[in-house]
């Protein structure tokens, strides 16, 4: 690389008469100013696509991150509700079977009349009502952990149902729900 005060010095130094060099150093000049040998420009050129091309493919992948965590936030949201939230619905098991769908719920302490059910083809809401023992006036509790209040469970079905045809008991503490299954409709398809 050339100096460009050395340049300058030498520029001054030229014979006025002599055009010819005055044209060299111009010329010699505007290639400094550019500061690199044209084949230098053509690796450059390279490099800024190469650092445009991996550029758009890191922010395509982040993209790509941030929309799959955006698709999965609601599955995510529903798992982190459903294990912090357990302690305040009753516990239920749900079973399928060919013909129906059992639903277990443990109600511990609960009257058969503070419990209500509410169904849609493909939804059980349970409702109970938890009475308390003793007045919080009367005692201290040291430790609280069983649920006193109303509750409620909203059970998603995984098949629909005849909910003309739902049947319920509560026996020990334990209401079985017996939901039978709408079956679908068959049709004799004729093969030609």
């Amino acid at each position: 690389m050339v100096d460009k005060k050395k340049l300058e010095a030498t520029k001054g130094a030229l014979p006025a008469d002599n055009d010819k060099e005055v044209a060299k150093v111009e010329i010699t000049e505007s290639n400094i100013e550019n500061d690199e040998p044209s084949g230098n420009k053509s690796l450059r050129k390279e490099e800024e696509k190469n650092t445009v091309r991996s550029r758009t493919q890191a922010e395509k992948m982040f993209n790509d991150f941030i929309s799959t965590i955006r698709s999965r936030q609601e599955d995510f949201s529903k798992a982190i509700s459903d294990y912090t939230t357990t302690l305040d619905k009753p516990l239920a098991d749900v079973i399928e079977t060919d013909n129906e769908i059992i639903v277990k719920t443990d109600l511990p302490n609960v009257n058969k009349n503070d419990i209500d059910v509410h169904l849609t083809e493909n939804t059980v809401e349970i409702r109970a009502k938890f009475e308390e023992e003793y007045n919080e006036e009367e005692v201290d509790y040291i430790l609280r952990e069983r649920n006193y209040g109303e509750t409620k469970k909203l059970i998603q079905l995984p098949a629909k149902i005849k909910t003309k045809e739902v049947t319920a008991k509560f026996e020990d503490s334990i209401l079985t729900i017996n939901l039978p299954k709408v079956e679908g409709e068959k049709i004799k398809v004729d093969i030609k």
